[in-house]
């Protein structure tokens, strides 16, 4: 539960706030937020019912379980595949964005301060021709 939280969710969050200074272009803000609440319901759906299952007495990592266990573990097996097909609208997302679309700033996000952020999207291959001043 948590290794995919803070793992897998943490790499999402990386790849949407870079995405735009790395591609020069912003993405579809609106798929990310599906991609988002679809990942959170199906993952959450996908998890928590083996919590129960867990407590229940039902041991892991087994081939065979018994049949009180049944709609616990079809509610995740059914959750893990919409979890695992809500990531093929990430990977659209990012194509999307590689492809085009509306154009980033280069300053993409509010508060957005770091040296990073004083460069155009996508930056140079040289990034800076002089010591940059910091604030």
């Amino acid at each position: 539960y948590t290794l995919f939280a803070g793992g897998i969710m943490g790499i999402m969050a990386g790849v949407y706030y870079w995405l735009p200074k790395m591609t020069g272009n912003m993405y579809d803000e609106t798929l990310g937020k599906w991609h988002f609440w679809l990942t959170a319901i199906s993952f959450n759906l996908t998890f928590i019912p083996q919590f129960f299952v867990g407590l229940a007495g039902m041991p892991r990592r087994i081939p065979d379980y018994a049949l009180q266990f049944a709609e616990f573990n079809m509610i995740s097996t059914i959750s893990a595949f919409a979890l695992g097909l809500s990531q093929l609208l990430f990977v659209y997302v990012i194509i999307k964005c590689v492809k085009g679309g509306k154009k980033a700033t280069d300053k993409v996000w509010e508060g957005a301060e770091g040296l990073e952020w004083t460069l155009s999207s996508p930056p140079p291959y040289h990034s800076f021709n002089e010591q940059p001043v910091i604030k």
